[in-house]
């Protein structure tokens, strides 16, 4: 019994430890990445591109889809979200590898300016940090735009406004309800729900997305029903 006691006495040491030197690593991350580019740099780096869409001209439609698809408790949290990180912590155990992130909108743009998209403790240590810091300086309102303005949407798109253009032809005032749920599933994995690639997958994205906004109040099945008619008259 003592030995036992002493062989996870010494598991948790080295867990700890373990943990320590990660997180560590991961602040060291955070600060080189601060020191190459101040973030207030970065920012209005990405507030001069020439497709930059201001959150007013984002259809609020498609701001409620892409917050109950990414991050549904995005105005409640401060940069992260420890429920989802529980969350995500028990299915990487149980798959034994970085399969599910839990990361929050904040985290995302973070990694979007700063880091890579690769998944590493690391890396996602030294996004939390940038996330705090992120969440600190900025809105809630222009942390979405910034993310807004950031995502990859695949086909060499990088803001929604170049999405919306390049996918349907169209400025951001001029999307219909069925284009913008289509539009938020996207980001998620660009080369597999581009609808210029996959437009089967691309669907059932959107009904994942239509799932999510039901589930979190934005819209009713009437409202969906609805739309789908239009859609389709």
């Amino acid at each position: 019994m003592k030995m036992l006691k002493k062989v996870i006495l010494v598991i948790i040491f080295f867990s700890i430890s373990i943990a320590l030197v990660v997180i560590g690593n991961g602040y060291d991350m955070y600060k080189s990445a601060l020191k190459e580019v101040p973030l207030e740099e970065k920012v209005n780096s990405i507030r001069e591109k020439a497709n930059y869409a201001k959150i007013q001209e984002v259809p609020q439609m498609y701001i409620n889809a892409v917050i109950s698809v990414e991050d549904h408790r995005f105005y409640k949290h401060n940069g992260i979200d420890i429920i989802a990180i529980g969350r995500a912590i028990i299915n990487d155990i149980k798959a034994m590898d970085l399969v599910e992130g839990g990361s929050t909108i904040t985290q995302q743009l973070s990694k979007n300016i700063y880091f890579t998209q690769e998944k590493k403790f690391t890396r996602k240590i030294a996004e939390m940090f940038m996330s705090f810091k992120i969440e600190h300086n900025y809105s809630k309102d222009e942390i979405l735009e910034l993310y807004l303005n950031t995502s990859y949407f695949g086909d060499g798109y990088y803001t929604v406004k170049e999405a919306c253009i390049g996918y349907f032809y169209k400025e951001l005032y001029q999307m219909t309800n069925y284009e913008m749920l289509l539009l938020a599933g996207i980001p998620n994995a660009p080369t597999v729900y581009a609808p210029t690639k996959n437009p089967e997958l691309a669907k059932q994205r959107q009904k994942q997305v239509i799932d999510k906004m039901i589930k979190y109040k934005y819209i009713t099945q009437e409202d969906i029903d609805k739309m789908f008619k239009e859609y389709n008259n």
